[in-house]
């Protein structure tokens, strides 16, 4: 699970040599490197948890400073030896390394055991529906939002289209989160809408589990950040309850905790007869192959056993 928030505008201070060669930006608590997208920070935090792939560490950590407050998420190590003999509950500094596209941390160091008080406890914020998990093979049900056109959508007006459905927040931070989904729908639109003889009946929708935020307006000016075409992709907020039953029937799980949201990754397929077709859980899948997952939906048809 990973709890993101909005990314503010790096206050930063520019230093420049007497023959101005050289330019360094400083940020509050870590700095932009020359010539690069990369942005790196110094950071602490306890560990609660390692992950069995021995590369991915959830770590509580501490606010950083025009960045990001404190939090709970899971960080790939550059250098997966460095979590070696590390366990939960563990005090831990580290560098955090961010780009345009991913967020990884190096330099782990284990500190002095921690105060109780500095881990605290989840928080819930939400009602929700009881609704059995989708399956593959399930049929959608009909779930009902507005678009970014505040138009009313419905799921059942795309009867008869392959739907690609990703859930997101527009505040989210951290480029390999929400931000990869869009940019792996906005490469999805393109493919697709370039495929010599390819499908037509397909539509991709973005929902937003942040919908006090994520008013029309604010997903408007998102969906052109990424270029969306609203023939073929929608972004959708609406009542929080619709919104919490459908993210948990695919298994998307999102909760506020001390004003921060915590959230995993899913993104679905569900082919032209309605029913659920593929599951991409986290964010190790690429456009490619949403776009072949895509093409197969949209093929189906009426009594095929194509799937």
């Amino acid at each position: 699970m990973v709890r993101l928030f909005l990314l503010p505008t790096l206050a930063a201070l520019a230093a420049t040599s007497c023959q101005g060669a050289t330019e360094t930006k400083v940020a509050a608590t870590g700095i932009i490197l020359e010539g690069t997208t990369q942005q790196v920070f110094q950071v602490k935090g306890v560990i609660k948890g390692l992950k069995p792939d021995g590369k991915t560490v959830e770590i509580r950590h501490e606010e950083i400073p025009n960045y990001m407050p404190a939090m709970t998420m899971p960080f790939e190590a550059k250098e997966p030896k460095e979590l070696m003999g590390l366990k939960a509950g563990d005090a831990v500094s580290f560098r955090m390394t961010v780009t345009s596209s991913e967020v990884w941390i190096d330099q782990v160091r284990k500190l002095a055991p921690p105060p109780l008080t500095e881990l605290p406890s989840r928080g819930t914020f939400r009602f929700v529906r009881d609704l059995a998990p989708l399956q593959v093979g399930d049929p959608l049900p009909e779930y009902r939002f507005t678009n970014e056109l505040g138009q009313a959508v419905s799921t059942r007006q795309f009867s008869g289209q392959a739907l690609a459905i990703t859930f997101i927040f527009t505040r989210c931070p951290l480029p390999n989160f929400c931000p990869r989904m869009s940019s792996n729908f906005a490469e999805a639109q393109e493919k697709l809408g370039s495929l010599p003889n390819g499908p037509t009946n397909w539509h991709l929708l973005t929902i937003s589990f942040d919908p006090d935020f994520d008013t029309p307006v604010i997903l408007k000016a998102y969906s052109q950040r990424f270029g969306a075409n609203a023939q073929h992709w929608s972004f959708l907020t609406g009542d929080q309850i619709d919104i919490s039953a459908i993210s948990e029937q695919f298994g998307q799980m999102f909760w506020r905790d001390q004003g921060a949201i915590n959230h995993n990754l899913r993104t679905v397929v569900v082919d032209a007869l309605g029913r659920v077709q593929k599951i991409f859980e986290g964010n190790k899948w690429t456009s490619q192959e949403l776009v072949a997952e895509m093409v197969k939906a949209a093929a189906v048809k009426s009594g095929s056993l194509q799937r």
